[in-house]
Protein backbone atom coordinates (compact mmCIF):
# COMPACT_ATOMS: atom_id res chain seq x y z
CA UNK A 1 0.00 0.00 0.00
CA UNK A 2 1.11 3.32 -0.77
CA UNK A 3 0.65 5.96 2.01
CA UNK A 4 0.91 9.63 3.18
CA UNK A 5 1.95 9.83 6.94
CA UNK A 6 1.82 13.14 8.33
CA UNK A 7 3.34 13.53 11.77
CA UNK A 8 3.62 16.95 14.26
CA UNK A 9 7.38 15.74 14.27
CA UNK A 10 10.31 14.27 12.91
CA UNK A 11 9.94 11.22 14.51
CA UNK A 12 13.47 10.83 15.13
CA UNK A 13 15.33 11.32 17.72
CA UNK A 14 13.24 8.61 19.77
CA UNK A 15 13.13 11.24 23.12
CA UNK A 16 9.57 11.88 23.62
CA UNK A 17 6.34 9.90 23.34
CA UNK A 18 5.36 10.06 20.00
CA UNK A 19 8.73 9.93 18.19
CA UNK A 20 8.69 6.78 20.23
CA UNK A 21 5.90 5.11 18.34
CA UNK A 22 5.95 7.03 15.36
CA UNK A 23 9.14 6.37 15.12
CA UNK A 24 9.68 2.58 15.71
CA UNK A 25 5.93 1.63 14.01
CA UNK A 26 7.71 3.22 10.28
CA UNK A 27 10.18 0.74 11.26
CA UNK A 28 7.85 -1.70 11.07
CA UNK A 29 5.25 -0.33 8.66
CA UNK A 30 7.96 -0.32 6.05
CA UNK A 31 8.57 -3.71 5.17
CA UNK A 32 4.78 -3.75 3.61
CA UNK A 33 4.10 -0.66 2.70
CA UNK A 34 5.61 2.39 1.03
CA UNK A 35 5.56 5.74 2.98
CA UNK A 36 6.07 9.24 2.19
CA UNK A 37 6.32 11.55 5.24
CA UNK A 38 5.37 15.12 5.87
CA UNK A 39 6.40 16.46 9.43
CA UNK A 40 6.94 20.02 11.37
CA UNK A 41 10.38 20.10 13.00
CA UNK A 42 10.83 22.86 15.93
CA UNK A 43 14.35 23.69 14.66
CA UNK A 44 16.61 23.71 11.50
CA UNK A 45 19.23 21.50 13.24
CA UNK A 46 16.39 18.60 13.20
CA UNK A 47 17.44 18.25 9.64
CA UNK A 48 20.56 15.68 10.68
CA UNK A 49 17.98 13.32 11.86
CA UNK A 50 16.74 12.63 8.55
CA UNK A 51 19.18 9.94 7.19
CA UNK A 52 18.15 7.53 9.80
CA UNK A 53 14.19 7.78 9.07
CA UNK A 54 15.26 7.47 4.79
CA UNK A 55 16.05 3.97 5.47
CA UNK A 56 11.73 3.61 6.79
CA UNK A 57 10.58 6.10 3.88
CA UNK A 58 10.85 6.62 0.20
CA UNK A 59 10.19 10.45 0.27
CA UNK A 60 10.42 12.65 3.28
CA UNK A 61 9.39 16.84 3.31
CA UNK A 62 9.58 18.81 6.59
CA UNK A 63 8.28 22.11 7.52
CA UNK A 64 9.39 24.08 10.39
CA UNK A 65 7.11 25.04 12.69
CA UNK A 66 6.14 28.65 14.38
CA UNK A 67 7.37 28.54 17.99
CA UNK A 68 4.55 27.63 20.04
CA UNK A 69 3.89 31.60 21.28
CA UNK A 70 4.25 32.67 18.32
CA UNK A 71 2.26 36.20 17.93
CA UNK A 72 0.21 34.94 14.89
CA UNK A 73 -1.11 31.80 16.96
CA UNK A 74 -2.13 34.38 19.79
CA UNK A 75 -3.63 36.01 17.12
CA UNK A 76 -5.04 32.75 15.31
CA UNK A 77 -6.35 31.70 18.77
CA UNK A 78 -8.64 34.83 19.36
CA UNK A 79 -9.15 35.35 15.78
CA UNK A 80 -10.60 32.23 14.22
CA UNK A 81 -13.02 29.63 15.89
CA UNK A 82 -9.29 27.10 16.21
CA UNK A 83 -7.90 26.71 19.41
CA UNK A 84 -4.44 27.83 20.56
CA UNK A 85 -2.70 23.95 19.54
CA UNK A 86 -4.28 23.83 16.03
CA UNK A 87 -3.15 27.30 15.55
CA UNK A 88 0.43 26.33 16.17
CA UNK A 89 -0.16 23.75 13.47
CA UNK A 90 -2.30 25.58 11.19
CA UNK A 91 0.42 26.10 7.23
CA UNK A 92 -0.50 27.67 4.12
CA UNK A 93 3.06 25.64 2.86
CA UNK A 94 2.62 22.90 4.72
CA UNK A 95 -1.26 22.37 3.10
CA UNK A 96 -0.07 23.42 -0.47
CA UNK A 97 2.47 20.88 -0.36
CA UNK A 98 0.40 18.23 0.58
CA UNK A 99 -2.25 19.09 -1.82
CA UNK A 100 0.36 19.15 -4.35
CA UNK A 101 2.00 15.52 -3.52
CA UNK A 102 -1.72 14.25 -3.40
CA UNK A 103 -2.66 15.66 -7.34
CA UNK A 104 0.88 14.32 -8.96
CA UNK A 105 1.30 10.70 -6.91
CA UNK A 106 -1.79 7.89 -6.25
CA UNK A 107 -2.02 7.17 -2.57
CA UNK A 108 -3.87 4.49 -1.26
CA UNK A 109 -4.45 6.26 2.48
CA UNK A 110 -3.52 9.16 4.12
CA UNK A 111 -2.18 8.18 8.03
CA UNK A 112 -2.66 11.27 10.03
CA UNK A 113 -1.04 11.42 13.68
CA UNK A 114 -3.00 13.28 16.14
CA UNK A 115 -6.25 15.45 14.95
CA UNK A 116 -4.02 19.27 15.14
CA UNK A 117 -1.94 18.22 11.34
CA UNK A 118 -5.72 17.24 9.34
CA UNK A 119 -6.32 21.18 8.89
CA UNK A 120 -3.31 20.64 6.39
CA UNK A 121 -4.90 17.85 4.49
CA UNK A 122 -7.39 19.49 1.47
CA UNK A 123 -10.70 17.86 0.81
CA UNK A 124 -9.21 14.31 -0.61
CA UNK A 125 -11.36 10.79 -1.86
CA UNK A 126 -8.40 9.34 -0.47
CA UNK A 127 -9.15 7.35 3.13
CA UNK A 128 -8.13 9.18 6.01
CA UNK A 129 -6.92 7.31 8.94
CA UNK A 130 -7.04 9.41 12.27
CA UNK A 131 -4.48 7.81 15.28
CA UNK A 132 -4.92 9.57 18.54
CA UNK A 133 -2.56 9.14 20.78
CA UNK A 134 -4.25 11.21 23.33
CA UNK A 135 -7.60 13.24 24.31
CA UNK A 136 -6.16 16.58 23.54
CA UNK A 137 -8.94 18.52 25.48
CA UNK A 138 -8.67 16.31 28.67
CA UNK A 139 -4.92 17.49 29.18
CA UNK A 140 -5.37 21.07 28.68
CA UNK A 141 -8.76 20.25 30.79
CA UNK A 142 -6.63 19.32 33.69
CA UNK A 143 -3.94 21.77 33.62
CA UNK A 144 -6.91 24.52 33.16
CA UNK A 145 -8.53 23.40 36.58
CA UNK A 146 -5.62 23.24 38.54
CA UNK A 147 -5.10 27.17 37.90
CA UNK A 148 -5.31 29.27 41.30
CA UNK A 149 -6.43 32.43 38.99
CA UNK A 150 -9.95 32.78 38.62
CA UNK A 151 -9.90 35.46 35.28
CA UNK A 152 -6.99 33.01 33.92
CA UNK A 153 -9.13 30.31 34.34
CA UNK A 154 -12.00 31.55 32.97
CA UNK A 155 -9.81 33.05 29.58
CA UNK A 156 -8.32 29.66 28.89
CA UNK A 157 -11.38 27.54 29.47
CA UNK A 158 -12.76 29.04 26.21
CA UNK A 159 -10.15 27.71 24.29
CA UNK A 160 -10.29 24.10 26.35
CA UNK A 161 -13.96 23.94 24.72
CA UNK A 162 -13.10 24.91 20.99
CA UNK A 163 -10.27 22.24 21.20
CA UNK A 164 -12.60 19.84 22.32
CA UNK A 165 -15.70 20.73 19.42
CA UNK A 166 -12.63 20.56 17.17
CA UNK A 167 -10.98 17.25 18.34
CA UNK A 168 -14.57 15.83 17.97
CA UNK A 169 -15.44 17.42 14.70
CA UNK A 170 -11.96 15.63 12.78
CA UNK A 171 -12.71 12.31 14.69
CA UNK A 172 -15.77 12.45 12.42
CA UNK A 173 -14.20 13.65 9.45
CA UNK A 174 -11.87 10.83 9.06
CA UNK A 175 -12.56 7.57 7.45
CA UNK A 176 -11.64 5.60 10.68
CA UNK A 177 -10.03 6.67 13.86
CA UNK A 178 -7.33 4.64 16.18
CA UNK A 179 -7.19 5.11 20.06
CA UNK A 180 -4.02 3.77 22.03
CA UNK A 181 -6.32 2.86 25.19
CA UNK A 182 -9.57 1.49 25.91
CA UNK A 183 -10.22 4.38 27.76
CA UNK A 184 -9.30 6.90 25.39
CA UNK A 185 -11.41 4.70 22.90
CA UNK A 186 -14.09 5.03 25.65
CA UNK A 187 -14.19 9.10 25.64
CA UNK A 188 -14.06 9.24 22.19
CA UNK A 189 -17.47 7.42 22.20
CA UNK A 190 -18.71 9.40 25.07
CA UNK A 191 -18.57 12.73 22.49
CA UNK A 192 -19.13 10.88 19.33
CA UNK A 193 -20.90 7.34 19.64
CA UNK A 194 -21.51 6.82 16.25
CA UNK A 195 -17.68 6.41 15.50
CA UNK A 196 -16.10 2.98 15.13
CA UNK A 197 -12.73 3.18 16.87
CA UNK A 198 -9.86 0.84 16.34
CA UNK A 199 -7.61 0.38 19.04
CA UNK A 200 -3.53 0.03 18.56
CA UNK A 201 -1.77 0.66 21.84
CA UNK A 202 1.60 2.17 22.37
CA UNK A 203 4.81 -1.05 22.19
CA UNK A 204 8.55 -1.29 23.30
CA UNK A 205 11.58 -2.12 21.58
CA UNK A 206 12.10 -5.69 23.51
CA UNK A 207 15.83 -5.30 22.11
CA UNK A 208 16.36 -2.06 23.09
CA UNK A 209 17.08 -1.93 27.11
CA UNK A 210 19.27 -4.56 29.37
CA UNK A 211 17.61 -6.74 31.51
CA UNK A 212 17.84 -6.63 35.61
CA UNK A 213 18.71 -9.72 36.73
CA UNK A 214 19.18 -8.57 40.32
CA UNK A 215 16.62 -6.88 42.41
CA UNK A 216 18.64 -6.96 46.02
CA UNK A 217 19.78 -3.26 46.04
CA UNK A 218 21.22 -2.17 49.66
CA UNK A 219 21.31 1.50 48.04
CA UNK A 220 18.07 1.36 45.90
CA UNK A 221 17.54 4.09 43.59
CA UNK A 222 13.97 5.06 42.60
CA UNK A 223 13.81 6.28 39.00
CA UNK A 224 11.18 8.16 37.00
CA UNK A 225 12.10 9.25 33.28
CA UNK A 226 9.86 11.79 31.26
CA UNK A 227 10.45 14.21 28.76
CA UNK A 228 9.65 17.33 30.62
CA UNK A 229 8.06 19.32 27.97
CA UNK A 230 4.55 17.30 29.08
CA UNK A 231 2.97 18.99 32.29
CA UNK A 232 1.51 15.98 33.22
CA UNK A 233 5.38 14.94 33.78
CA UNK A 234 6.49 17.77 35.83
CA UNK A 235 3.55 17.39 38.21
CA UNK A 236 4.65 13.70 38.54
CA UNK A 237 7.89 14.35 39.50
CA UNK A 238 6.84 17.00 42.02
CA UNK A 239 4.65 14.56 43.63
CA UNK A 240 7.91 12.48 44.06
CA UNK A 241 10.15 15.22 45.05
CA UNK A 242 7.17 16.35 47.73
CA UNK A 243 4.94 13.81 49.26
CA UNK A 244 6.38 10.17 47.85
CA UNK A 245 10.22 10.01 48.14
CA UNK A 246 10.28 11.69 51.91
CA UNK A 247 8.06 9.39 53.11
CA UNK A 248 10.35 6.43 51.01
CA UNK A 249 13.80 8.63 52.74
CA UNK A 250 12.07 8.33 56.38
CA UNK A 251 12.25 4.69 55.87
CA UNK A 252 15.00 4.06 53.37
CA UNK A 253 17.77 6.34 54.12
CA UNK A 254 19.86 4.81 52.08
CA UNK A 255 17.82 5.56 48.94
CA UNK A 256 17.98 7.87 45.94
CA UNK A 257 16.12 9.90 43.93
CA UNK A 258 17.06 9.58 40.15
CA UNK A 259 14.94 12.05 37.50
CA UNK A 260 16.18 11.49 34.05
CA UNK A 261 15.00 13.05 31.11
CA UNK A 262 14.92 15.75 28.72
CA UNK A 263 13.60 19.29 29.01
CA UNK A 264 14.01 19.65 33.02
CA UNK A 265 12.41 22.89 34.49
CA UNK A 266 14.56 24.19 36.59
CA UNK A 267 12.17 24.62 39.90
CA UNK A 268 13.51 20.40 39.26
CA UNK A 269 16.86 20.84 38.34
CA UNK A 270 17.37 22.51 41.67
CA UNK A 271 16.16 19.77 43.99
CA UNK A 272 19.51 18.49 43.10
CA UNK A 273 21.24 17.23 46.89
CA UNK A 274 22.61 13.92 48.00
CA UNK A 275 20.15 12.27 48.32
CA UNK A 276 18.13 13.71 44.95
CA UNK A 277 20.15 12.71 41.31
CA UNK A 278 18.65 15.05 38.52
CA UNK A 279 19.65 13.66 35.06
CA UNK A 280 19.20 16.92 31.92
CA UNK A 281 19.86 14.61 28.84
CA UNK A 282 20.20 15.53 24.97
CA UNK A 283 17.07 14.15 22.95
CA UNK A 284 19.25 11.94 21.43
CA UNK A 285 20.99 10.11 24.08
CA UNK A 286 19.52 7.02 24.09
CA UNK A 287 22.44 5.35 25.92
CA UNK A 288 21.63 7.86 28.95
CA UNK A 289 18.03 6.70 28.89
CA UNK A 290 18.75 2.64 28.26
CA UNK A 291 21.43 2.86 32.11
CA UNK A 292 18.61 4.43 33.42
CA UNK A 293 16.71 1.74 33.61
CA UNK A 294 19.14 -0.52 34.16
CA UNK A 295 21.01 0.77 37.08
CA UNK A 296 17.30 2.06 38.86
CA UNK A 297 15.82 -0.71 41.92
CA UNK A 298 12.09 0.59 40.92
CA UNK A 299 10.11 2.88 38.42
CA UNK A 300 7.26 5.59 40.45
CA UNK A 301 5.23 7.12 38.32
CA UNK A 302 2.58 9.21 40.10
CA UNK A 303 0.82 10.10 37.17
CA UNK A 304 -2.31 12.02 37.78
CA UNK A 305 -3.18 14.57 34.47
CA UNK A 306 -5.12 12.77 31.54
CA UNK A 307 -2.94 11.78 28.20
CA UNK A 308 0.25 10.92 27.46
CA UNK A 309 1.38 7.57 25.80
CA UNK A 310 3.11 5.92 29.45
CA UNK A 311 5.99 4.62 26.52
CA UNK A 312 8.17 5.12 30.16
CA UNK A 313 6.15 2.31 31.37
CA UNK A 314 6.87 -0.52 28.97
CA UNK A 315 10.12 0.33 28.85
CA UNK A 316 10.54 -0.05 32.79
CA UNK A 317 8.20 -3.43 32.31
CA UNK A 318 10.70 -4.58 29.38
CA UNK A 319 13.45 -3.84 31.22
CA UNK A 320 12.55 -5.95 34.47
CA UNK A 321 12.82 -2.61 36.71
CA UNK A 322 9.11 -3.39 39.12
CA UNK A 323 7.05 -0.39 38.60
CA UNK A 324 4.50 1.67 41.45
CA UNK A 325 2.03 4.10 39.34
CA UNK A 326 -1.31 5.14 39.43
CA UNK A 327 -4.82 4.10 37.79
CA UNK A 328 -4.33 7.28 34.77
CA UNK A 329 -0.54 5.72 34.72
CA UNK A 330 -1.73 2.44 34.53
CA UNK A 331 -3.62 3.09 31.26
CA UNK A 332 -3.28 1.53 28.55
CA UNK A 333 -0.71 -1.21 29.88
CA UNK A 334 -2.85 -4.43 30.25
CA UNK A 335 -1.50 -5.00 33.82
CA UNK A 336 -3.82 -6.57 37.06
CA UNK A 337 -2.19 -4.60 40.39
CA UNK A 338 -0.05 -6.41 42.14
CA UNK A 339 0.45 -8.85 39.55
CA UNK A 340 2.44 -7.26 36.64
CA UNK A 341 2.54 -3.49 38.63
CA UNK A 342 1.10 -2.23 41.86
CA UNK A 343 -0.95 0.40 41.52
CA UNK A 344 -1.74 3.21 44.37
CA UNK A 345 -2.98 6.93 43.39
CA UNK A 346 -2.19 8.15 47.38
CA UNK A 347 1.19 9.74 47.64
CA UNK A 348 1.18 8.58 50.88
CA UNK A 349 0.28 4.65 50.04
CA UNK A 350 3.09 5.05 46.91
CA UNK A 351 5.59 5.52 49.48
CA UNK A 352 4.63 2.82 51.29
CA UNK A 353 4.05 0.21 48.64
CA UNK A 354 7.64 1.09 47.67
CA UNK A 355 9.30 0.68 50.85
CA UNK A 356 7.31 -2.72 50.90
CA UNK A 357 8.75 -3.98 47.63
CA UNK A 358 12.00 -2.31 47.80
CA UNK A 359 12.24 -4.69 51.05
CA UNK A 360 11.17 -7.93 49.16
CA UNK A 361 13.26 -8.93 46.28
CA UNK A 362 11.82 -12.41 45.71
CA UNK A 363 8.02 -10.42 45.29
CA UNK A 364 10.32 -7.73 42.92
CA UNK A 365 11.35 -10.48 40.75
CA UNK A 366 8.28 -11.85 40.64
CA UNK A 367 6.39 -8.69 39.67
CA UNK A 368 9.26 -7.93 37.07
CA UNK A 369 9.43 -11.19 35.00
CA UNK A 370 5.67 -11.18 34.92
CA UNK A 371 5.29 -7.82 33.38
CA UNK A 372 8.30 -8.33 30.83
CA UNK A 373 6.18 -11.86 29.65
CA UNK A 374 3.25 -9.63 29.36
CA UNK A 375 4.63 -6.74 27.03
CA UNK A 376 7.03 -9.16 25.05
CA UNK A 377 3.45 -11.62 24.09
CA UNK A 378 1.40 -8.27 23.50
CA UNK A 379 3.22 -4.94 23.23
CA UNK A 380 6.52 -5.61 21.30
CA UNK A 381 5.94 -3.47 18.24
CA UNK A 382 5.87 -6.20 15.84
CA UNK A 383 2.52 -6.93 17.16
CA UNK A 384 1.42 -3.37 17.40
CA UNK A 385 2.19 -2.77 13.94
CA UNK A 386 0.49 -5.68 13.02
CA UNK A 387 -2.94 -4.29 14.60
CA UNK A 388 -2.35 -0.87 12.75
CA UNK A 389 -1.71 -2.76 9.35
CA UNK A 390 -5.03 -4.51 9.97
CA UNK A 391 -6.84 -0.94 10.56
CA UNK A 392 -5.10 0.32 7.04
CA UNK A 393 -6.72 -2.69 4.95
CA UNK A 394 -9.95 -2.28 7.00
CA UNK A 395 -9.91 2.02 6.24
CA UNK A 396 -9.21 1.45 2.57
CA UNK A 397 -11.93 -1.02 1.90
CA UNK A 398 -14.70 0.67 3.67
CA UNK A 399 -13.80 3.53 1.39
CA UNK A 400 -13.56 1.92 -1.42
CA UNK A 401 -17.28 -0.11 -0.67
CA UNK A 402 -18.58 3.18 0.19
Amino acid sequence: MKILMLTPYLPFPPSSGGQIRSYNLLKQLSKKHDITLFCYIRRNEERKYIPELQKYCKKIRVFERRQAWNPLNVILAGLTAYPFLVCIYLSRQFRAAVSEELSKNKYDLIHAETFYVMTNIPKTKIPILLVEQTIEYLVYKHYVESLKNPILRWLLSIDVGKLRFWETAFWKKADGVVAVSDPDKAQMLRLAPDLEVGLVPNGVNMDFFKVKKSWDDKNPRILFVANFKWLQNVEAAELLLGKVFPKILEKLPNSRLWIVGQHIPEKIMAQKSDRIIVDSLKEDDEEGIRNAYFHSSLFASPLRGPGGTRLKHFAAMASNLPLITTKVGAEGLGVKDGIEVIIRDDPGDIALEAVSLLKNSKRMQFMSQKARMLVLQKFSWEVVAQKLDELYEKTRAVNNNS
